[in-house]
């Protein structure tokens, strides 16, 4: 089998055989893309509650999801930054009471993310 005229045969939608349909598999292997936390939640948000939208990005669904990670990264770091200096998030020297105010910041920043870029409905 010659496999230029396999993907020829397929960029033409001709009719394959089993065996050039085979072939095509492994010489073409899908791209398989992966994403952050919150592109893979945006992924599955937009698969669960609005194929709509999910639809309407068909091509461009890679670049949208990378883009959810990387607005997210940059909202997490402007977010941190600004509640680090707040008093009430102040680190003290005691242990236990610095982890409480990290994971108080962590769950304003990751309820901001997940309303702002995630569940956007834009």
């Amino acid at each position: 089998m010659n496999k230029q005229r396999i993907l020829q045969k397929a960029e033409a939608n001709e009719e394959m055989t089993v065996a050039e349909i085979r072939a095509y598999q492994k010489m073409v292997k899908p791209q398989k893309h992966v994403y952050g936390k919150y592109g893979s939640m945006a992924k599955q948000y937009l698969e669960e509650h609005n194929i709509g939208k999910l639809m309407s990005l068909a091509g461009n669904l890679p670049e949208y999801l990378h883009g959810v990670d990387k607005r997210a990264g940059e909202l997490y770091d402007v977010m941190y930054a600004q509640l680090s200096k707040m008093d009430e998030y102040k680190r003290t020297g005691d242990y236990m009471v610095d982890v409480q105010r990290e994971s108080a910041i962590q769950k304003i920043i990751e309820e901001a993310i997940l309303s702002q870029i995630v569940y956007e409905t834009e």
